[in-house]
């Protein structure tokens, strides 16, 4: 009933599959554009973050399931989903792209070094540490910590990683990179904290994750949003409300995959 009660009354008011003021919301079901292999933000048997919070949101908007339309997280993702009106949120979207509405950021998250324990770079929290002239370095390829290794010259001991990749087929890139890291075909993994986080546990909980906090220039820490259709008005401000109501239950669920949260001063969040 507490649930059903945070539902405005204009969307409870409508038939199925037509939301507030005329917009193309479901209002009984919560239905999801996700990535069907995308660990540790979403798959198909519901293991991800995102599918936890699509859980969340959808007992606090009084809708009675959660569907999928599933489509890989590459070139076309919004188009054939969101745009496409075959579902109405996307569980986690960068701030500020156009392609979608974005509700207000949920969480804020950072791009991580991480190293194994007594390989000689114990303390290093910095991209232009000089620990790290002559180490290999694995970084996704076009990402930003990319530009703060070409400032300080260390391009020239970089091993790249593809941006995009279908997880449907090949695994994720941070677990490549991590592995790689373990074997010891790189000294160095730097890549998205979220990523970082839920493999490097998975794979070695004794390795070293470092959010790169410090860093004196560039941009690494991003707020992460719900994107929605730039029509749904209504439904922006309904999850806005979720998200307001619900920020620490939101948080406990990002730290147990071990997302590193930093708020708007690059400070850790740890609750």
């Amino acid at each position: 009933m507490a649930a059903a009660l945070a539902v405005p009354s204009g969307v409870l008011a409508q038939g199925a599959g037509l939301g507030a003021s005329g917009e193309l919301v479901d209002p009984d079901v919560l239905r999801v554009c996700s990535d069907p292999s995308n660990m540790p933000f979403s798959d198909e048997s519901g293991k991800g973050f995102e599918n936890k919070l699509a859980e969340l949101v959808a007992a606090k908007t009084g809708r009675k399931s959660v569907a999928y339309t599933w489509f890989p997280m590459a070139t076309g993702f919004v188009r054939s989903t969101l745009r496409a009106n075959r579902c109405d949120i996307i569980m986690g979207y960068a701030q500020g792209d156009e392609l979608v509405q974005n509700t207000n950021a949920y969480y804020r998250s950072t791009y991580v070094m991480i190293y194994k324990k007594d390989s000689g770079l114990d303390g290093v929290d910095t991209i232009e540490d000089s620990k790290l002239a002559n180490k290999k370095i694995g970084v996704v390829a076009g990402t930003p910590p990319s530009a703060n290794l070409a400032k300080v010259g260390y391009m020239k001991n970089v091993h790249p990683y593809p941006l995009m990749v279908d997880t449907r087929l090949a695994p994720s890139m941070a677990e490549v990179m991590i592995k790689e890291l373990e074997s010891g075909v790189i000294d160095v993994a730097i890549l998205w904290g979220p990523m970082a986080g839920y493999y490097a546990k998975e794979i070695d909980p004794n390795l070293t994750v470092i959010p790169l906090v410090k860093e004196k220039t560039g941009h690494m820490a991003y707020r992460i949003t719900m994107g929605v259709r730039p029509s749904d008005q209504e439904w922006k401000r309904t999850l806005n409300k979720v998200i307001r109501e619900n920020q620490s239950e939101i948080n406990k669920i990002l730290l147990n995959f071990q997302v590193p949260l930093v708020d708007e001063n690059n400070k850790l969040i740890t609750q």
